[in-house]
């Protein structure tokens, strides 16, 4: 028992099997802060602590749209994306109305700022507005500037358009309150016993790679090879800047979808696929799963499942967990739902806007075989330095894929 006792210490506070050197350590299976064994839920990721991102530029239209809340634009070195959020009070809500808004937003957008490839709009209920993250949008529509025309013929009902979501997906509340936690740690939610068998699971996957017991921690450390992941997509703003950058890089990505936003953007889901990248699930509403009932963690990850096949057609085969919380009770229902359990290797942080130099330098020099790199498709520092760190994979010899690609055997 002593000896056990030894190892057991030793397997909990020792770097694990397989880093290599020079890189940041592998991420370890860590106790909750303060023993606590409940974390509210999350409607979208906020990072505590972390530095403002730059505001957004803002396109300024005049006249001015009464409904138009917003319209900020992005650009990613080699395109720029606009994004217009328009508030509609009741009784003015109809489709016809809706459609309208839009194709004036997107049509003036396009007309005052040349330089944009693409304007995207999302339409709100103005009494329940809760910003990206609360009530789903009444309508949302996705203009690139060759479409303009076949956009505006749809909107005064002449034809169809399929980068359309005209509402109507029934309401839906998060379980539970949102909570500002970091989400830079794996943290598992269990006792000491079935915490150390985590840790060893965690170790022998770290070490030899691949999936164990329906958690996949590190990828096979014996081929030059890496999965490149992305949380919380799709965005309106940033994933038709994310997507073109992989598109001119070759590189294909998996993206860890909340299910509410594959409701809301559907078009993005789809353009996924067609591009060739692997479609995760990342819950419906993005909650911190620990604490809430079996019930309700299976309907985060079944409604998430619905969600993303109604769009893309296909089953969806990886689950990671907001924050990297989990507990017994996460993994039982994933497995469940025949998902594996996806964590990550290398964090640098992004979402914490630590600036562009930090972040490159965290992923060029934690860049690993069999990694799983974790970035967020809604970071801004991780558009600026996506193309960057591309390249020096490219140098480096390691291939960047997805999560599937990686661990299928050769």
């Amino acid at each position: 028992m002593r000896v056990f006792s030894l190892l057991t210490a030793l397997l909990l506070t020792a770097p694990p099997a397989g880093a290599q050197s020079g890189a940041a350590p592998l991420p370890q299976v860590q106790a909750p802060a303060g023993g606590s064994g409940t974390v509210p839920g999350e409607v979208q990721p906020l990072a505590p602590g972390a530095r403002p991102a730059e505001a957004l530029p803002q396109l300024t239209l005049t006249p001015a749209i009464a409904e138009l809340e917003r319209l900020e634009y992005r650009g990613n070195g080699f395109i720029e994306v606009a994004h217009g959020v328009a508030l509609l009070p009741a009784g003015d809500q109809g489709l016809a109305r809706r459609r309208a808004l839009a194709l004036e937003i997107a049509s003036r957008a396009l007309a005052a700022r040349p330089e944009l490839s693409e304007v995207d709009v999302s339409v709100y209920d103005r009494a329940t507005y809760g910003g990206f993250g609360g009530p789903l949008p009444l309508f949302t529509a996705s203009v690139p500037r060759a479409r303009l025309a076949e956009f505006r013929a749809y909107a005064q009902g002449q034809g169809s358009y399929d980068r359309v979501y005209e509402g109507g997906a029934p309401a839906t509340t998060p379980p539970t309150v949102v909570a500002r936690v970091r989400e830079d740690a794996l943290t598992f939610f269990g006792s000491a016993s079935e915490r150390l068998r985590q840790s060893l699971t965690q170790s022998v996957s770290q070490s030899r790679g691949g999936e164990r017991d329906g958690l996949l921690f590190r990828g096979p450390t014996n081929r030059r090879v890496a999965a490149l992941t992305f949380d919380d997509a799709p965005h309106p703003l940033y994933e038709p800047l994310l997507l073109d950058l992989l598109r001119r890089a070759g590189v294909r990505a998996t993206l860890f979808v909340i299910g509410r936003n594959a409701v809301a953007y559907p078009y993005f889901v789809r353009d996924m696929v067609e591009q060739g990248h692997e479609v995760g699930n990342h819950t419906y509403h993005h909650v911190r799963l620990p604490g809430l009932s079996p019930a309700q963690v299976q309907a985060e990850l079944a409604q998430a499942n619905a969600a993303i096949s109604a769009v893309t057609g296909q089953p969806v085969r990886y689950f990671r967990p907001p924050g990297g919380d989990y507990s017994p009770l996460t993994l039982q229902v994933a497995r469940q739902e025949g998902l594996t359990t996806t964590f990550w290797t290398d964090d640098p942080g992004d979402f914490n806007n630590p600036g562009d130099a930090v972040i490159e330098s965290r992923l060029v020099s934690h860049l690993r075989t069999g990694g799983i790199v974790l970035l967020h498709d809604n970071a801004p520092e991780a558009i600026d330095v996506l193309r960057q760190f591309l390249r020096v994979a490219r140098e480096r010899g390691v291939t960047l894929t997805t999560v599937g690609e990686m661990v299928a055997p050769r």
